[in-house]
């Protein structure tokens, strides 16, 4: 993740933002299908749960959706649309393709909901629910979700690709500022990078910084070398966890490790390097009660990112294609 504009348009745009999704957000609510589909939750939950058991992994994959989704034009479900012969979606963009997963576990639960409520609820609101029920499944905080979003039509490759999700090779300031343009504030980024306690990377995003870069442990850098060539296209796709000590455990030893410059992708050691954002993380590696709970705020907030309401958009009835 990562950030950087000029602090003046950050700050416009910022202002700008607030105002817009405010008025969209207010419209969602914790309760939105409290009448309409009152097994949804359970439904869900139930759902994450069997995919979870079967693979540990998919936790963070599912967790990761709901992110990558409202980073690129709001959380409206747009990841979510496969390609057609005349239509390119977000799949096939630099931060999604072969990496991006856990779309068929998507479609089951949609499958499941659509049997209890037929046509009520959104394929974005099921990211939303099915992230929360991720983190508390591998033993992190829940929050009550807010529900109401709508499914947009299209989707957009070049904004997927334009850096609003930020690259594991941002800088602190890159970090900081792309999160701002989404109403999230430092805080907030480094909470959510908490995230990075379970799942996986791709050689691809460390392998610079496990041959090249000086703030990592060195035994630490040996290790991941044994399972990331130093030559570009040589085990690209090769997995290492993001947290070595607890990968399937959401707690805060993700954190535990930017202290002791076990990081693993650039953009996370970043966090913990002589800047602006040292005694966050110093708080969280501490505190994981004080991580868990800005966690969830952060989660909550980023969920209010551009929502699709009212009549706006639609309910889809296959998450991977518009009606």
């Amino acid at each position: 993740m990562a950030f950087s504009f000029s602090s003046l348009m950050v700050t416009l745009a910022l202002g700008f933002l607030v105002v817009f999704t405010g008025k969209s957000s207010a419209q969602l609510s914790t309760n939105f299908y409290s009448k309409t589909c009152p097994k949804l939750l359970n439904t869900v939950k139930s759902a994450v749960q069997s995919a979870v058991s079967k693979e540990r992994r998919m936790g963070a994959s599912l967790l990761r959706l709901h992110f990558h989704d409202c980073f690129v034009n709001g959380c409206d479900g747009s990841i979510l649309l496969d390609d057609t012969s005349s239509f390119t979606g977000e799949k096939t963009s630099g931060p999604n393709i072969n990496s991006a997963r856990g779309f068929e576990v998507v479609d089951d639960i949609k499958s499941k909901v659509e049997k209890v409520c037929p046509g009520v609820v959104s394929c974005a609101d099921i990211l939303a629910i099915a992230a929360r029920h991720s983190v508390a499944i591998l033993g992190g905080p829940s929050w009550n979700v807010k529900l109401g979003r709508r499914d947009s039509k299209t989707a957009s490759l070049a904004a997927a690709n334009s850096g609003v999700i930020p690259p594991p090779t941002s800088t602190l300031s890159n970090l900081i500022n792309r999160f701002q343009a989404k109403g999230l504030s430092a805080k907030d980024m480094v909470a959510l990078s908490g995230a990075h306690t379970i799942g996986q990377a791709r050689c691809v995003a460390f392998r610079n910084r496990i041959y090249n870069e000086s703030n990592i442990e060195s035994s630490f850098a040996k290790n991941r070398r044994g399972n990331c060539p130093r030559a570009t296209g040589s085990g690209d796709n090769n997995l290492a966890p993001l947290d070595f000590q607890s990968p399937n455990k959401f707690d805060n030893q993700y954190y535990k490790h930017l202290l002791n410059q076990k990081g693993l992708l650039h953009s996370d050691q970043i966090l913990f390097n002589g800047g602006s954002t040292d005694s966050l993380v110093s708080t969280y590696a501490s505190n994981s009660k004080t991580f868990n709970s800005d966690f969830a705020a952060a989660m909550i907030k980023m969920g209010d990112i551009s929502p699709l309401t009212g009549s706006i958009g639609e309910i889809r009835k296959n998450c991977r294609r518009p009606n």
